[in-house]
């Protein structure tokens, strides 16, 4: 089926809208209905799911102020500096505070996050409770974490904190937090299971069901935790889905877990954001330290290096800070509150590189990622776009550069035909290369990564 344009947003959006379609599409595993909508800027069609009633209505938002909400939640997000919604914002805010299901895909970076957050606390402020009221399922703890801290921005001091449920730390905190009446959990679906299955978490009254990365859940084996969460909520609820890509196979989980979604699609999920510069190097094995090395010295700024391996990821970091680059690493083999260490550092600037594996290619809201590095290309094209995605976010400028080697050039061919997109080749002037100003030491701290919590060296 041909995908549908809806009607562009203003100039001044956050997401340079002038240079990309938004579209609405509906997946094969939803009914559709069509109409032609007329408007100041031609004719469209739009894509909605197969709902009884009257007809469903374009809704062009420029500004969050435009909203119907509370007027507490209107300065919190004025103080946040949330003036222009995003497209995805403007499509799916409006149809979630009417308390349809929503059905939303968008590119990684366009604001997902707050998307569902604003019905959520408007929810949550109108019919306060000590109860569970509104349920976020995450794939992981990273994204957990961040989606609170989001929370909190905007809570304000009526509704109670947060309760993470999650994976890698003690539960005694969490299991506190929700006994303590909090009406938000955000969670991962492992952790959560356990905790219902033990009776410790009374998910009766939910009244919100926001799933998050629906798709990554399902490729982490989510699928039934996820399943056995679904069975104890109540029928009546509202259920928000969002996710970068929409996946036939999350077929089966949408058609149990929503009721006549609203289905908002903007742009395409399948390329990279237009501010993103994406450049690829073809080299010798031997070659991809000097190479690197070179990118780091001459593009400034924070960087983000994708490795494929638990064991290449600690490698390469640990070179990197013998090399006497300011390096930390996340991969799924590392204590929570060492990730937690890490991606702190790096967001607050006391790393300025972050080697991670594909555990930070969603989840990972950092704002100001200047280049993201491919030193291992990703198995899936799918990941290649999250990987890239997590720079040029909100409207920035950001540039992806890939190093290639032996079969990873036909590999790097086959994401570009998978992706229908070309990526420019670059090579290195190796004459006028800058070289490294930094001072090598052999200390404790040349030979190791900086100290996190819980971190002992050998």
């Amino acid at each position: 089926m041909l995908l549908t344009l809806l009607p562009r947003f203003a100039r001044d959006a956050v997401i340079l809208l002038d240079q990309i379609h938004l579209r609405f599409s509906c997946p094969p595993f939803i009914q559709r209905k069509s109409k032609h909508i007329k408007s100041g800027m031609g004719t469209h069609d739009t894509c909605l799911s197969s709902v009884s009633g009257p007809p469903e209505r374009t809704i062009r938002m420029t500004s969050f102020t435009e909203l119907s909400l509370s007027s507490a939640l209107q300065k919190r997000l004025a103080t946040a500096e949330f003036i222009i919604p995003t497209p995805i914002q403007a499509q799916a805010i409006p149809c979630a505070l009417e308390g349809k299901d929503v059905l939303a895909t968008a590119q990684t970076g366009t604001g997902k996050t707050l998307a569902f957050l604003i019905p959520v606390i408007e929810m949550l402020q109108r019919e306060p409770s000590q109860k569970v009221r509104v349920l976020v399922l995450l794939p992981t703890r990273e994204l957990a974490i961040q989606v609170n801290e989001e929370y909190e921005k905007l809570r304000g001091k009526d509704l109670s904190k947060a309760a993470l449920v999650i994976g890698g730390v003690s539960e005694k905190a969490q299991i506190q937090s929700v006994r303590g009446g909090s009406s938000l959990v955000i969670a991962t679906p492992g952790r959560l299971q356990d905790f219902i299955t033990r009776r410790l978490i009374d998910l009766r009254e939910v009244k919100i069901l926001v799933l998050d990365e629906a798709d990554r859940m399902l490729d982490m084996g989510f699928l039934p935790a996820l399943r056995r969460i679904l069975a104890v909520l109540p029928q009546r609820r509202q259920t928000l889905c969002f996710s970068a890509t929409l996946e036939q196979s999350v077929a089966g989980l949408v058609n149990d877990a929503m009721r006549d979604p609203v289905r908002v699609a903007i742009g395409s999920v399948l390329k990279p954001v237009e501010s993103v510069r994406l450049q690829a190097y073809e080299v010798r094995p031997a070659e991809k330290p000097d190479v690197l090395r070179q990118l780091l010295y001459a593009e400034k700024g924070q960087t983000l290096i994708f490795a494929r391996t638990k064991r290449g990821t600690e490698r390469l970091a640990k070179e990197l800070v013998r090399e006497g680059f300011s390096a930390a690493m996340i991969h799924g083999d590392r204590s929570q509150s060492q990730r937690n260490g890490a991606l702190s550092g790096f967001q607050q600037g006391k790393f300025t590189i972050l080697v991670a594996t594909d555990v930070a290619a969603r989840g990972l809201h950092v704002d100001d990622v200047a280049h993201v590095i491919n030193y291992d290309l990703p198995k899936m094209a799918e990941d290649f776009i999250h990987r890239v995605g997590r720079t040029g976010r909100a409207g920035s400028q950001g540039l992806a550069s890939s190093l290639v080697a032996g079969a990873e050039v036909i590999e790097l061919r086959h994401i570009e035909r998978a992706l229908k997109l070309r990526i420019e080749r670059k090579q290195v002037d190796w004459n006028n290369a800058e070289r490294s100003e930094h001072v090598v030491q052999n200390t404790l701290a040349s030979r190791t990564l900086t100290r996190l919590p819980g971190e002992v060296f050998a």
